[in-house]
């Protein structure tokens, strides 16, 4: 029943971005490690999507960020994978390789390994970017694989709807 909540609000988030979009005349794009592509599928369960959808990069491992996404290889030996520097090259990626004008990108630690002092599990960087903008915010989601995946899915519509609407999409 709870997961069937979650999904629920997940796609009335991804209907109310649809909308959003349609209203902005944009669209978007997205650049995903942790979810594995669930915040396109969560966009594309919706009908009419191909208006305001236009790709979703899966790019899991730190060679596809490169060669997809164009994250410089040196990034992840400074500052590794989950960080604000690897999403935000990961969003103007998103944004480089396609023609939406709005991108959304993350990278985290679901578990339930994987974890470390500095980024334990249900770590997670999301970037959302708009034109020449980037804003990324770290969050630290509890519960296990599925529950920081679904919050990071979550987390990422959310920020995208406020900034179709024009403002910051983070959470203060």
């Amino acid at each position: 029943m709870l997961r069937r909540r979650v999904v629920d609000e997940i796609t009335q988030l991804a209907t109310a971005l649809g909308k959003g979009l349609l209203e902005a005349k944009a669209q978007v794009s997205t650049a995903e490690s942790c979810t594995g592509g669930g915040i396109a599928e969560a966009i594309t369960r919706i009908p009419g999507s191909s208006a305001w959808f236009e790709a979703g990069y899966v790019t899991y491992s730190n060679r596809q960020k490169t060669q997809q996404l164009g994250v410089p290889e040196a990034l992840f030996g400074r500052v590794g994978a989950v960080s604000r520097e690897v999403v935000e090259a990961m969003a103007r990626g998103a944004q480089t390789h396609s023609t939406a004008k709005f991108s959304v990108a993350v990278s985290g630690v679901a578990g339930p390994d994987g974890g470390s002092v500095e980024k334990p599990v249900g770590t997670v960087w999301i970037c959302w970017g708009a034109a020449d903008q980037l804003i990324a915010e770290r969050f630290q989601f509890a519960g296990d694989r599925d529950a920081v995946r679904r919050q990071t899915v979550k987390a990422a519509l959310e920020g995208l709807i406020r900034l179709a609407r024009g403002e910051i999409p983070n959470r203060g």
